[in-house]
C-alpha cells in the first residue's frame, strides 16, 4: 500500500498497527477456560487408562504365577514390564515439564494445592522454554525412543508394521508456514501457545504414552494365550441366592466352576432340586422350600479338559423357618427403669434391614442392625410392637407385653458385710459405707446420699447419731475421730442409710450394726 504524506494519516495508521497486533496477542478467557476443560478431561483419562493398564498388569502376574503357566508367559510377562516401566518414566517426565512450564509462567495462584495457575495467557514461557531454549526438542526425542523402545517388544513383523501405523504416540512434523518456515516441530507445538495450552498438550501426549502403553500389552498378553485360560484344576462353587426362606418359598442357587472356559459345559448333579439350565458354565439350581431347619444340598461338577474327565463336590447350606417374629430381651423378660435395657428383634422372610421396633411411652437407641436399648420411666407394662417393611408397605409382624419394673434396692455394707462381728483393727481401717446391687444383672450403680453413724463404747455411753453426707466416714469430724480409737468391746450402728439410682430415686437401706472383736 502507498505510504501516505501528512503526518496525522501516518500517526493513525501505526496506531491502527499496534491495535491489530494487541488484539492478536490477547487470548480471550472463552479460548483460556476450553483449555482447562480440555485438560481436566484428558488427565481423568489418563487415570482411567492407567488404572486398567494396571489391572492387566496385576493379571498378567497372576497367569504367570498358574501352574504349569510361568514357563510360557514369563516372557511376554517381562516384556510387558519394560513397556510399563517405560510409560511410567516418560509420563513422569511430562509431568515435571508441565511443573516447569507452570513455574517459569508465575506459577501457581495461591499455592500449588490451588492448582490455579496464575498466568493462565501467559505465552513467553513456553516459547522460551520448549522453542528458544531447545526444550520441544529434547521432549520430541524422547517420544520417538519411546515409541522405538515400545515397538520393538513385538515379535511378529506384521503386527509390529501395524502398530507403527496406528499407534497413539506419534511424531508429525508441521507443514511449513511464514510463521514457521522450516517446519520445526517444536515451534509448531509450543510457539507462543499459552501456559493453559501446553498444560493441555502436555497431557494429550500422557495420555498417548498410556494409551500406547495398553496396546502393546494387550498385544503381549495375546501372544501368551493369557486371556483365554486353559485351566487345568477346578473347585465346584454354589453360591445360593437365599440363605433364609420360609416354608413354600423358592430357593435358587449358583453352581458353578471357579475357573471355567465359556465353551466347556459343565455336568452338574444335585441330591435335592433340580438343575434347570445350565449357560456359559453356569448351572441353575432350584426347589421350593420345605422342612424346618437348616438344610444342605450337596452335588458334583464335572467338565472334560483335554479329554479328561474332572469331578468336583458342591456343596451349600440354606435355613427354612415358618413365617412370624420375635423380640429377645438380652438381659431378661422385664425392662427396668434408669438403665438401656438391650434387646434383639428379628423376623423370619425379612431382612434385619427392613425391621424396626416401636414401643410407645419408651425411647429407642438404636445400636445395631436389629438391636436397640429401651429406656422406660414408669413402673407397669408396655406393649412392643415389631414392624416390617414389605412391597406393599409397612406391616405388623409381631410383639408381646413387656413389664416394667423399678430397680431393686442394693444393699448397704461395711468391708462387703451387712453387719456382725468384725476384727477392731479391721474397722478402723474402713473409708466408709458402700451399696451394691446383688444378683442383678445390669451394669449399673447406686451413689450414698447420707447415713447417720452412732456409738457404743465399753462401759461408756451411747454416742450419736452423728449425720454423715455422702459414702465417706471422714466426711463427719466426729465420725473420723471415733474411727481412731474404735477398739474391741464397741458396738457401732449405721442407720437411715439413703442410696440415689440411676433411676433417680433416693432408696432408704435401713440400718446395719457391728461388734468389733
Amino acid at each position: 500500500m502507498s505510504i501516505p504524506k501528512e503526518p496525522r494519516q501516518i500517526m493513525i495508521n501505526l496506531m491502527y498497527l499496534v491495535l491489530t497486533a494487541m488484539l492478536a496477542l490477547n487470548i480471550s478467557n472463552e479460548i483460556l477456560h476450553a483449555f482447562k476443560i480440555l485438560n481436566a478431561g484428558i488427565v481423568k483419562s489418563n487415570q482411567s487408562i492407567a488404572s486398567k493398564n494396571n489391572d492387566m498388569m496385576r493379571d498378567f502376574d497372576a497367569n504367570e504365577n498358574m501352574e504349569g503357566h510361568r514357563e510360557r508367559v514369563k516372557p511376554f510377562n517381562d516384556k510387558a514390564k519394560e513397556v510399563h516401566a517405560a510409560s511410567d518414566k516418560l509420563v513422569e517426565y511430562l509431568e515435571d515439564w508441565k511443573t516447569k512450564i507452570i513455574d517459569k509462567s508465575g506459577g501457581y495462584a495461591s499455592g500449588k494445592e490451588s492448582k490455579q495457575i496464575k498466568n493462565e495467557a501467559n505465552i513467553d514461557a513456553s516459547t522460551y522454554m520448549l522453542v528458544e531454549k531447545k526444550g520441544g526438542d529434547e521432549i520430541k526425542a524422547k517420544l520417538q525412543e519411546f515409541r522405538d523402545y515400545i515397538l520393538a517388544r513385538i515379535d511378529d513383523p506384521a503386527v509390529r508394521s501395524a502398530f507403527d501405523r496406528d499407534l497413539p504416540v506419534q511424531i508429525v512434523n508441521p507443514e511449513k508456514s511464514d510463521a514457521n518456515p522450516g517446519g520445526d516441530w517444536s515451534t509448531g507445538t509450543f510457539y507462543h501457545v499459552p501456559t493453559t495450552g501446553v498444560i493441555a498438550l502436555m497431557s494429550k501426549m500422557q495420555n498417548d504414552v498410556r494409551s500406547s502403553e495398553s496396546i502393546i500389552v494387550g498385544e503381549l498378553f495375546k501372544e501368551a494365550e493369557a486371556k483365554p485360560l486353559k485351566f487345568d484344576a477346578i473347585a465346584g462353587l454354589a453360591i445360593p441366592k437365599t440363605s433364609y426362606a420360609l416354608v413354600g418359598q423358592e430357593i435358587e442357587a449358583n453352581i458353578m466352576v471357579a475357573a471355567y472356559n465359556k465353551s466347556v459345559t459343565p455336568i452338574i448333579s444335585a441330591n435335592s432340586g433340580r438343575v434347570s439350565e445350565i449357560k456359559d458354565g453356569i448351572g441353575i439350581w432350584k426347589t421350593v422350600a420345605s422342612g424346618l431347619g437348616m438344610q444342605t444340598v450337596r452335588g458334583t461338577i464335572s467338565v472334560v479338559n483335554n479329554g479328561q474327565r474332572m469331578t468336583q463336590p458342591w456343596e451349600f447350606q440354606y435355613m427354612v423357618g415358618s413365617a412370624g417374629a420375635s423380640l429377645q430381651l438380652d438381659k431378661m423378660n422385664v425392662f427396668y427403669i434408669g438403665v438401656p435395657n438391650p434387646v434383639t428383634v428379628t423376623a423370619a422372610g425379612y431382612s434385619l434391614e427392613d425391621v424396626s421396633l416401636n414401643i410407645p411411652g419408651a425411647r429407642l437407641e438404636n445400636t445395631g442392625k436389629g438391636k436397640y436399648n429401651v429406656y422406660v420411666t414408669q413402673v407397669g407394662e408396655v406393649n412392643a410392637t415389631i414392624m416390617a417393611k414389605t412391597a406393599q408397605g409397612v406391616k405388623q409382624v409381631g410383639g408381646n407385653k413387656i413389664r416394667v419394673k423399678r430397680i431393686p434396692d442394693p444393699v448397704a455394707k461395711v468391708n462387703h458385710k451387712t453387719g456382725g462381728g468384725m476384727p477392731a483393727n479391721i474397722f478402723r481401717a474402713q473409708l466408709g459405707v458402700s451399696v451394691e446391687l446383688e444378683n442383678f444383672d445390669f451394669d449399673t450403680r447406686f451413689d450414698m446420699v447420707s447415713f447417720d453413724f452412732s456409738f457404743v463404747q465399753r462401759r461408756k455411753d451411747y454416742q450419736g447419731p452423728f449425720a454423715v453426707n455422702g459414702a465417706y466416714f471422714k466426711n463427719s469430724n466426729d465420725v473420723e475421730r471415733y474411727m481412731k480409737m474404735a477398739a474391741v468391746g464397741d458396738r457401732v450402728f449405721i442407720d437411715n442409710i439413703r442410696a440415689k439410682g440411676p433411676d433417680g430415686t433416693v432408696r432408704n437401706l435401713g440400718t446395719i450394726s457391728f461388734l468389733l472383736n
